[in-house]
């Protein structure tokens, strides 16, 4: 099993930033691939960013050049630093381990972008 819980979310302005963190803790050694997602009211579950074990990393075309994921695995966690954000960038934002026989989902924390 595996357990996931976000934070760092919150009020922004268009322009701003955030960082998003999730801590990751039960049978890490098991995890292949993590990701963020999110979703926006009334829209579908969304891929935002994607890191794998040997640390690739894939960006939604949104977000690229935006936001940047990266892990730190001494303290068993995934970031999502987020930059230049924009009104579209509202949504519930979710943490996400796949390993090789189940997924696992955070809580998801709340990003909000409005002036």
């Amino acid at each position: 099993q595996v357990q996931l819980v976000e934070s760092g979310g919150g009020l922004v302005q268009p322009g701003g930033s955030l960082r998003l963190s999730c801590a990751v803790s039960g049978t890490i050694f098991s995890i292949n691939l993590m990701s963020w997602y999110r979703q926006a009211p009334g829209k579908q579950l969304e891929l935002v960013a994607r890191i794998t074990r040997s640390s690739t990393t894939t960006y939604a075309d949104s977000v690229k050049g935006r936001f940047a994921i990266s892990r730190d695995n001494t303290k068993n966690t995934i970031a999502l630093q987020m930059n230049g954000l924009k009104p579209e960038d509202t949504a519930v934002y979710y943490c996400n381990a796949v390993t090789t026989r189940d997924a696992f989902w955070g809580q998801g924390t709340q990003v909000t972008v409005s002036s």
